[in-house]
């Protein structure tokens, strides 16, 4: 079995004159990168791998989401998923080696979005709190896979979590 989750970056700032590659967090997003890092650990587990735009806010999100892993997961920065397509990620996730079992993506919309609505299985409860509306910053798939990366896309995925800041306002942060 492997998992895999996407995850959007965390809110950017529009103030700062740079391009958009260049764009780092604002305040709200570093707390909400933070307060979506506290619950990973628990809900993911140990991490094989985590693939990241080369945009300077994915690289931050990354950096926060991942403080509360005691052991920092192995990460690869990539630039061919800045602003990616559902394709281009799918191309790339199937391109995975077999010992990364649960892998996390740090990217962008629409592309993420595309892909998690594109993978999601029909079956799932939670399918419709996915697709309907956005994929908003911080927001974080999670799916279980049956087959092998070069086969993802395929046929549909388990959507085994949907998390957005807004479902974790009930818990304590």
């Amino acid at each position: 079995m492997r998992l895999l989750h996407l995850l959007r970056h965390a809110k950017s700032s529009w103030k700062e004159d740079v391009g958009d590659r260049e764009r780092r967090l604002n305040r709200r997003g570093r707390e909400a990168a933070r307060r979506i890092g506290r619950q990973l650990p628990a809900t993911v587990g140990v991490l094989d791998l985590v693939l990241c735009s080369s945009a300077v806010r994915t690289r931050e999100t990354m950096e926060l989401v991942l403080a509360d892993y005691k052991s920092p997961p192995r990460s690869m920065i990539e630039d061919e998923l800045y602003g990616a397509s559902a394709e281009t990620l799918l191309d790339r996730l199937r391109r995975l080696d077999d010992d990364n079992r649960n892998v996390l993506l740090i990217g962008h919309n629409p592309g993420l979005h595309e892909l998690a609505v594109k993978l999601a299985g029909a079956d799932s409860p939670i399918l419709h709190a996915l697709a309907s509306g956005k994929f908003p910053t911080t927001a974080r798939a999670s799916f279980r896979l049956s087959d092998r990366w070069p086969a993802l896309g395929g046929s549909r995925c388990e959507l085994v979590a949907y998390v957005t800041v807004g479902s974790l306002r009930g818990e304590k942060g």
